[in-house]
């Protein structure tokens, strides 16, 4: 490689690189992986047969439905595995949310990958060697920023884990330490300055000047991020990655509204998600990704469900990566039609978190008439609901800002002080009732 770093490959270097990771893969795979093995041989092909990245839409394309039926039927790990299992160190898995959680092992090596994927995205986000890092999460089995934090004590910076701590503890240990970086999901980002107003805390004017999100879309959702910015005074950075693909996206410190993908580490596809047919820049499709550094259970052609759009300009940091514009879109099976009009949780969450009198907010979408139905219960701050005579104009607000965005109309429904959930990771608000 002639540049420093792989996130600074020019696009000629990124194929031939590509190139001969997939070959590589593929060759290990076919070698060691039970999975993989059958699957080759399901479809007559070879490894050998593998000579340009074209040639990957071969292999079908994979989705987390196989990957869970694969392990339910070989628990509890499946066939996806290319070392023996004494050759495995770390124990994950996804969060849960639309199902079992589904488990995912790394070797030594693996894990490595995965903290040089970290050094590549802190590098994107221009982190110093004097920021001090803040992560409020479990450090439970579900990943979430383990290998962020991990990843950052690998570049010697000073990482606070705070599991097992209330929201007011991990404030108060943020500003007795001087963080100037703190990496949570968007939902915990508002959440924790929400405790912050209720006690008093001028969070802006703390020592943090980044948040690192990842885990949701709202990272890319104006309303989501101003409202971060604003209560935080520090800047928001969207980051992408899945439990069983690793990080792979981050926004630049220098030109924001959009995902960089750590192209040296992947190959990355965006598809129509009903053909399977490539979409050009510029155009809405589904991410596919092929992991090269998780060898040890790895993803090929594998379907994220995540829906993104390719940009049609140079990223203005310089880098010749692929470029999402507007980070993730949503995603393929969160999409529901009312009224004729398809609507996916991030359009809903950009119109509502423009109202600040909202702290939370959830959604059913129910059957009535045999017509999809949207309720929506609003939970308004304590200094709203203080002011009744105020709360009908608050209802129709948001009945009104979904009439004119999204061309239906909504119920939209009150609900008291703290009756809704509130969330440390992932906030799950949409509830399909079908």
């Amino acid at each position: 490689m002639t540049s420093p770093h792989p996130e600074s490959l020019s696009r000629t270097e990124l194929i031939d690189h590509q190139t001969s990771r997939l070959k590589s893969l593929l060759s290990l795979v076919e070698q060691n992986n039970p999975f993989w093995q059958e699957r080759f041989n399901s479809c007559g092909l070879k490894s050998a047969e593998f000579q340009s990245l074209d040639d990957l839409s071969k292999l079908p394309l994979l989705t987390k439905q196989e990957l869970v039926e694969n392990q339910n039927a070989f628990s509890p790990f499946g066939t996806n595995l290319s070392a023996p299992m004494t050759g495995y160190s770390r124990l994950h898995q996804t969060s849960g949310t639309t199902g079992k959680p589904m488990r995912w092992l790394d070797t030594p090596e693996s894990w490595n990958w995965f903290m040089d994927c970290w050094a590549q995205i802190y590098r994107i986000c221009e982190i110093t060697p004097e920021d001090i890092f803040a992560f409020p999460f479990s450090f439970g089995p579900f990943i979430g920023f383990w290998a962020a934090f991990e990843g950052a004590q690998r570049l010697g910076n000073l990482s606070l884990t705070m599991g097992g701590m209330t929201s007011e503890a991990r404030l108060n240990l943020i500003l007795e330490m001087n963080a100037t970086i703190v990496c949570c999901t968007p939902t915990y980002a508002m959440r924790l300055a929400d405790v912050a107003e209720q006690l008093g805390i001028p969070l802006a004017e703390s020592s943090v000047r980044m948040i690192i999100v990842a885990g949701e879309p709202g990272g890319a959702i104006p309303a989501v991020r101003n409202r971060i910015e604003a209560s935080w005074g520090a800047r928001v950075i969207d980051h992408w990655g899945m439990t069983d693909i690793g990080s792979l996206g981050v926004e630049p410190a220098n030109a924001p509204g959009g995902l960089l993908i750590l192209e040296s580490e992947c190959l990355a596809e965006v598809l129509d998600p009903e053909t399977n047919a490539p979409v050009p820049a510029g155009q809405t499709g589904e991410l596919i990704i092929t992991n090269f550094g998780r060898t040890s259970q790895p993803v090929i052609r594998y379907r994220t469900g995540d829906l993104v759009k390719v940009a049609t300009q140079p990223c203005k940091s310089g880098y010749e990566l692929m470029r999402l514009e507007g980070g993730i879109l949503g995603r393929v099976d969160d999409m529901v039609t009312i009224r004729g009009n398809n609507v996916f949780p991030s359009s809903l969450d950009a119109i509502i978190r423009e109202i600040p009198d909202i702290i939370e907010y959830q959604v059913n979408v129910i059957t009535r008439r045999s017509m999809p139905h949207m309720k929506i219960e609003i939970e308004p701050t304590s200094q709203r609901l203080s002011a009744p005579e105020s709360l009908d104009a608050l209802i129709e607000q948001v009945e009104q800002g979904i009439k004119d965005r999204l061309n239906f109309h909504a119920e939209v429904i009150l609900v008291s002080e703290n009756a809704l959930p509130r969330f440390e990771m992932k906030g799950r608000r949409f509830f399909r009732n079908d």
